[in-house]
């Protein structure tokens, strides 16, 4: 897909950013890039530690829900935790469960099964907790709009505290006026309320859930012993809900993989053992996409009580088949997806190519995978894509993903007469239907968006234009500085014109890879690996002619000169530490 490729023009006082800090001016203008303006800012951005955090007392209801919390334990109540089935689900349900124990509570948990329940708390858990005597029940990552649920839980004389981080849903009136709505629950505490004075926005539903385990703690005088604590946790939650890596997110990602190499917990460490990463360095890419996915693998597939009972583990050698349990559970997931995937496309190409938004309607997929599928053919197409599953019955059960522009969560709400159930944000939902309501949603929700050319175009932003010959081996060290790297706090992307192709010598066991060798105009030159070298080939072929592309991976002298799109790095190798880059895209010059 043709992309547009823009140049950040972000002014500030660079060289002194530089020499104020320590850095070179290049890496000045990634975090001024990043919005991170004013020395207080760039120095927590820079060497930002857990003691820049925020006061938990800050969001609404925190103070009353950890007094209501306190008095329950106390006189011995027996509280139950219900959260979400994904991974930040998983870890708030930890977070609390392990913290109010530690505080001497009564305390169990459960966690609706993604297939039979669907999202959130629901009647039937209400019932079940009645049955089971439970007094209290504490949200997390969930029950923001779970009116009904605790409409019945009250009824029934129980005690709810709601922990939540997603939007509150709302009603518009016919001028657009939004009345926001809240549930009934004795204490409300999500930072999303418009009535929530903290100051940061963005924290996961275990970043809510770790807040409150704080603020119970210093109301109950417990001690917090260890400054570290749940801190791998809220890391590895904010990473896979893909919530934004500033401010105290980014403090508690990049905390969060430090303690991740050494923890002290016996289920994340057999996780990390049966990937291969026992003793080596954690980066956010590992949480996103190798630890994530294999807990995330049993709220999809089987039951997300195995990921807590993971973290949970005392054995290990329990821990360990666990692991390994996951894992696999992981590898069969990916294989569906990919079927999955290839499903969509042929739907898409076939039936759908002139809708803006995509509602792909995929009867073998299992719907667990829908939200996975979906993004994988919003980044193949650039657009809104609804992915919709069969579900018991006559009813369907969907997920989308979004891309910039379009609120997918206000979508939705501008549909909500045709749905069972939804919710989510502007980037990514969740609904249920009636399988007659599909090709009314697919009519309106076309009808409805007003996305233009503009939006429907990818934009890649080019932190700095950068020629090769300037990079060196401590500016790649510097530029690690601005890891973790993730949504909001994009891995840098820089860039050269005029670059000629020196050689291209693909390799692998399938020769799936590229190494490429760059000169610029003045005879320098850098090597690079592709490790999507078969796309390389085909851009190659479509924009030059054979008798050129048979030159290059000869190594022969050629006309193929491109505009390389690439990040620096240090290709380790058999005792050697070479300057390489990776490129990232690639573009026809145009002189």
């Amino acid at each position: 897909m043709e992309s547009v490729w823009t140049v950040y023009g972000k002014r500030a006082d660079f060289k002194g950013i530089g020499e104020r800090f320590g850095i070179d001016q290049v890496v000045a203008r990634v975090i001024r890039n990043r919005d991170v303006t004013g020395d207080e800012n760039i120095e927590k951005y820079l060497e930002g530690d857990l003691s820049m955090t925020y006061d938990p007392l800050l969001m609404a209801d925190m103070e009353k829900g950890c007094r209501i919390m306190a008095e329950k334990i106390n006189e011995g109540k027996h509280i139950r935790i219900i959260s979400d089935y994904d991974v930040d689900g998983v870890m708030s349900n930890y977070i609390l469960l392990d913290g109010l124990k530690n505080a001497g509570a009564c305390v169990t948990y459960d966690i609706p099964d993604r297939i039979t329940d669907g999202y959130g708390i629901n009647e039937r858990l209400i019932r079940a907790a009645a049955d089971e005597g439970v007094d209290t029940i504490i949200t997390c990552d969930n029950g923001i709009a779970a009116f009904s649920a605790i409409r019945l839980a009250k009824e029934l004389g129980m005690t709810v505290i709601v922990t939540d981080h997603h939007e509150v849903p709302y009603e518009t009136d016919c001028d657009g006026n939004r009345s926001y709505m809240l549930v009934n629950a004795d204490a409300v505490i999500d930072i999303k309320r418009h009535d929530c004075n903290y100051p940061y926005k963005e924290l996961c539903g275990a970043g809510v859930a770790y807040k409150f385990i704080r603020c119970l703690y210093d109301m109950m005088n417990i001690r917090w012993d260890n400054p570290e604590r749940y801190i791998e946790m809220v890391a590895i939650a904010t990473q896979c809900d893909v919530m934004a890596l500033t401010d105290e997110n980014r403090i508690y990602v990049k905390e969060g993989l430090k303690i991740l190499e050494r923890t002290n917990n016996i289920g994340l460490s057999s996780l990390l053992s049966v990937n291969g990463l026992a003793g080596k360095p954690i980066y956010s890419y590992h949480l996103g996409f190798v630890i994530g996915p294999c807990i995330n693998a049993t709220g999809r597939l089987e039951s997300a009580k195995e990921g807590l009972k993971l973290l949970m583990c005392e054995d290990k050698k329990e821990a360990d088949d666990l692991a390994e349990y996951l894992k696999e559970l992981n590898i069969s997931r990916k294989n569906m997806t990919e079927d999955g995937v290839k499903d969509a496309v042929k739907q898409v190409e076939q039936n759908l190519k002139n809708d803006v938004v995509l509602v792909i309607y995929l009867d073998k997929l299992h719907e667990s995978l829908a939200g996975i599928v979906a993004g994988r053919i919003r980044e193949k197409y650039y657009k809104p894509v609804f992915v919709v599953t069969d579900a018991e019955g006559e009813m369907l059960k969907g997920s989308g993903r979004s891309i910039v522009g379009y609120h997918m969560f206000d979508a939705l709400t501008e549909i909500h007469d045709i749905l069972e159930r939804y919710g989510g944000h502007e980037l990514a939902a969740g609904f249920t239907l009636k399988k007659e309501s599909l090709c009314d949603m697919r009519r309106r929700l076309n009808e409805n968006q007003s996305l233009t050319e503009k939006e429907l175009t990818p934009v890649v932003r080019i932190d700095v234009p950068m020629p090769i010959s300037y990079i060196t081996k401590p500016l790649i060290k510097q530029l690690a500085l601005l890891e973790p790297f993730g949504k909001g706090n994009e891995k840098p992307l820089f860039a050269q014109s005029g670059l000629r192709v020196k050689k291209a010598m693909p390799f692998g066991k399938e020769r799936q890879y590229i190494r490429i060798t760059f000169m610029d105009a003045d005879g320098f030159t850098i090597e690079a690996v592709d490790f999507n070298g078969i796309d390389f080939l085909k851009s190659i072929k479509m924009w030059f002619s054979e008798q050129e592309c048979d030159k290059m991976l000869k190594g022969l002298s050629n006309n193929i000169i491109l505009d390389v799109a690439y990040y620096p790095d240090i290709n380790e190798y058999g005792g050697r530490n070479d300057i390489q880059i990776k490129p990232v895209m690639y573009k026809k010059h145009e002189e």
